[in-house]
């Protein structure tokens, strides 16, 4: 039985993506690349961010969750900032209908000028964990869609 990991999603099988890995033996968080050549504009007021896709979905456990983070060298050395500060991927995320459980990072640019991020550089990194629920949950909703549509 699979517990957790990662998987190509549809429409990158034939991209070459990378699987995720821990670079060291005690690493908390598996690397993730990005899936093609991305262009980030330098951020200006009112822009949306930039979702720079992975070509990766993940499978766990019914108790956790992945959680996405920046890479701490981004900010400084390339002025990537997460625009959700971290990133949630929920376990029924996985094989959605609108997007088969697709992994993005949603990158704003603070530095002046537009920064390109190319296929297979190292974007961010992805922790599973566990979580809690309260004693009196009822969550009973299923999700209908991708990216975003926990609220729709």
């Amino acid at each position: 039985m699979k517990e957790r990991g990662f998987e190509i999603a549809k429409g990158f099988e034939e991209q070459n993506i990378n699987l995720p890995i821990r670079k060291t033996r005690y690493s908390a968080g598996y690397d993730i690349e990005a899936a093609e050549d991305v262009t980030i504009p330098s951020f200006k007021k009112g822009m949306a961010p930039t979702l720079v896709k992975t070509g990766l979905k993940a499978y766990m456990q019914d108790d956790e969750v992945l959680m996405l983070y920046n890479r701490s060298s981004n900010p400084k050395k390339k002025g990537l900032i997460l625009a959700n500060s971290v990133g949630v991927v929920d376990k029924d995320y996985y094989g959605n209908l609108d997007n088969d459980g697709h992994i993005m990072f949603a990158f704003y640019n603070i530095k002046e000028e537009d920064l390109t991020i190319k296929k297979g550089e190292a974007i961010g990194q992805a922790i599973f964990q566990k979580y809690l629920i309260t004693d009196n949950d009822i969550a009973e909703g299923e999700r209908i869609g991708g990216f975003g549509s926990t609220t729709k």
